[in-house]
């Protein structure tokens, strides 16, 4: 079975939000990395550029070292594999990071700010520009990731994602 084709942009963005979810555990913990460590499991859908949304199934784990998180994300679905790698840190709840996508060989930033439970933030890569949002709850995280197509000036959706341990 081949792999289906993605934009490097939606396997970058797909690890970019995961990563940047670690900002509204500030609102549960002093250490706002604190409630991400450990695994979590979940899935939902990742939209491939000009394709219809496919469904994946994800694992992630977080390294917490004070204001320092490293995440692994791995994410399949028919034809289609994702691996990540996340780094970013928090400081007075302005969060900056880096990522590494393994199967498209890409890589990129993040910023943001995080308030109460949600993270807004700006992705950015040598393919990729978007946006996200991150909600935490009671029961794990949700994840949202737009594209940012510059020729048009709009969006376009990237993943919908659901995590919980």
């Amino acid at each position: 079975m081949g792999y289906r084709s993605f934009s490097s942009s939606t396997a970058l963005a797909l690890g970019a939000l995961l990563l940047a979810m670690s900002a509204p555990a500030a609102a549960q913990s002093s250490d706002p990395f604190a409630a991400l460590k450990g695994e979590w499991k979940g899935g939902g859908t990742v939209t491939p550029m000009g394709g219809d949304p496919v469904k994946v199934a994800c694992k992630v784990t977080y390294d917490q070292s004070g204001g320092s998180l490293a995440q692994n994300l791995r994410c399949a679905g028919e034809d289609t594999t994702i691996k990540t790698e996340t780094k970013m840190t928090d400081k007075d709840g302005k969060i900056s990071g880096s990522w590494y996508e393994k199967t498209y060989d890409r890589t990129g930033g993040l910023s943001g700010t995080a308030t109460d439970k949600t993270i807004h933030a700006r992705i950015s890569g040598d393919k990729f520009s978007g946006r996200m949002s991150i909600n935490l709850t009671d029961k794990g995280h949700t994840i949202n990731i737009m594209q940012l197509d510059k020729g048009s000036g709009t969006y376009r959706p990237v993943a919908s994602l659901a995590l919980s341990q």
